[in-house]
């Protein structure tokens, strides 16, 4: 366990998810009553003892006795006149192992800018973490989910490659190789978003809009997952009134955006392929019926699980227009299939894919995740040379990040000889093996947890890019989402997002579907 106190608890977040980057296997817990004024000459911080009985003084010595070391976090004020563009505060950090200071790094900030106190408290913390633990993290103290955000501002400021990385390196300490790839794809996603419509009709959206459906049932749940999904043998008779529900908000929601047209539609979910063809007919009629989704620039449907792909089905995509699916295997090591509950087999994965190529699919996704439990370099790699024999047009690859919901942190004492650590031995491999195939990375997001550290990365073939991933991930333009557990993304002024969620209970969202399209029409009306 490690402990951090701290005196500010806007930077709860960003201090917590650092920590956890350097000790993933350790539990932090921050107390943000108040951390000591740090600024003082105290080389030992004492037990606390004030209205303290001698049971509770036991039980925190204790406490203090089972930790790897403690955190103090202090933002101190040095003048008085916070009304000063240029009021200062200093930010001290110590770290103590068992009441005795260790180590102790001091810096100032402007304390009228938010951003600054917190990258000035992430780099000092860094700076300690690193020099304690005599490691480094690829990403440095970077703990935002979009750090092509980075480069992608400063490409559009005129800055030049090299100087981007040095800002990067110097300022955030990400490593040159993560520095390189976020500068790579910043550039690529740059010129695919010049494809968006210049559309400023409805000035609620002058940027154009992307439209999101989840189909939240999927054919049993993975162990590592906490999507908003559900399994189907539960809800196999919910399923048509699901629809039922989510046709009347495609409706509805079309009719709030007459004459506009999205950019890119995505089915996701779940398996959207759990739904019968008969289903999956009726839903894309509807969609037809009152979004322009075959003049989208791309019209994507995550088929997912191959146990849930048939030929009707795929027919009934094609049909309809859909230009990229999803087949995702996540491992092709049967062994981890099977722990991790994927009920399909590797074989099954290969007869879908080609399956999908027979029926003149040319725009195939293809999802992994490395870190899954007990896979190494080996398991890896016969993954990632099966992957490629297949050659997908585009691989996601993915690090494995065990939420809170999972059923892997839930019952971790009962895995807790499972290993989940990934590598840069792993990362390089599997981008050694995309570009021989030809695929070169284009988008690029981190999740809290991750194992090792490191990134889930979009490689594609030159015309084969995900558009909607590039949305979703720099938030560009509004998504419209529909479906249980749906997030609809509003883009305002000032690059602000404002979120309208739907329900993830399915049955909460057929019942209460009036109150989500209630929701959105708010949203979109008034500002």
């Amino acid at each position: 366990m490690i402990k951090v106190r701290l005196n500010r608890q806007t930077f709860q977040y960003d201090i917590h998810s650092l920590v956890r980057a350097f000790y993933p296997r350790e539990e932090v817990r921050v107390d943000c009553s108040g951390a000591p004024d740090l600024s003082q000459e105290t080389l030992r911080r004492e037990t606390p003892t004030s209205g303290q009985t001698g049971e509770s003084l036991a039980a925190a010595k204790e406490e203090q006795e089972d930790a790897l070391f403690e955190l103090d976090i202090c933002v101190t004020p040095l003048t008085q006149d916070s009304g000063d563009r240029n009021f200062r505060s200093r930010i001290a950090i110590r770290l103590f192992c068992h009441s005795s200071e260790i180590m102790h790094l001091e810096g100032e900030c402007r304390e009228t800018e938010r951003t600054e106190t917190k990258n000035e408290i992430k780099r000092l913390l860094y700076q300690l973490l690193s020099a304690y633990s005599g490691r480094t993290l690829p990403w440095g103290d970077l703990t935002g989910i979009r750090p092509t955000k980075i480069p992608m501002a400063l490409l559009r400021q005129g800055r030049s490659d090299d100087e981007i990385a040095e800002y990067m390196q110097s300022t955030y300490y990400t490593s040159p190789e993560k520095s390189t790839l976020a500068i790579e794809i910043a550039n690529r996603e740059l010129a695919l978003l010049r494809k968006l419509r210049s559309d400023n009709s409805a000035p609620d959206l002058p940027e154009g809009y992307s439209l999101y459906i989840g189909i939240p049932f999927c054919p049993s749940i993975c162990l590592y997952c906490s999507f908003s999904s559900s399994p189907l043998d539960k809800w196999q008779d919910q399923v048509d009134y699901y629809l039922d529900a989510l046709c009347h908000e495609i409706e509805s929601v079309a009719a709030m955006l007459p004459h506009r047209h999205p950019d890119a539609v995505y089915i996701g979910g779940g398996t959207p392929t759990t739904l019968s063809p008969e289903q999956m007919e009726r839903l894309l009629l509807k969609l037809e019926e009152h979004f322009d989704v075959n003049g989208a620039l791309e019209f994507t449907v995550e088929a997912g699980r191959p146990d849930s792909i048939s030929r009707e089905k795929l027919q009934v995509l094609k049909r309809h227009g859909v230009t990229r699916i999803s087949i995702n295997p996540q491992t092709m090591n049967q062994e981890t299939l099977d722990f991790i509950g994927r009920r399909h087999t590797t074989e099954q994965t290969r007869e879908a894919f080609y399956l999908a190529r027979e029926l003149g699919f040319d725009n195939i996704n293809m999802d992994l995740i490395v870190g899954l439990p007990g896979e190494g370099v080996p398991e890896v790699e016969r993954t990632m040379r099966e992957i490629s024999a297949m050659d997908p047009e585009s691989i996601t690859v993915h690090s494995l990040a065990v939420k809170r919901a999972a059923r892997l942190r839930l019952f971790s004492e009962e895995h807790q000889e499972l290993s989940f650590e990934n590598s840069s031995e792993i990362m390089d491999m599997a981008a050694s093996y995309a570009k021989n195939s030809g695929l070169f990375p284009y988008y690029l997001y981190r999740q809290k947890n991750m194992a090792g550290n490191f990134e889930n990365v979009g490689y594609a073939k030159k015309g084969c890019e995900g558009l909607y991933n590039i949305l979703i991930m720099e938030e560009v333009q509004s998504i419209i989402a529909l479906g249980a557990g749906a997030a609809t993304k509003l883009k305002r002024p000032g690059n602000r997002i404002e979120r309208i969620e739907n329900v993830k209970d399915i049955k909460n969202y057929i019942e209460r579907i009036d109150e989500m399209i209630a929701r959105k029409k708010k949203g979109l009306y008034e500002r």
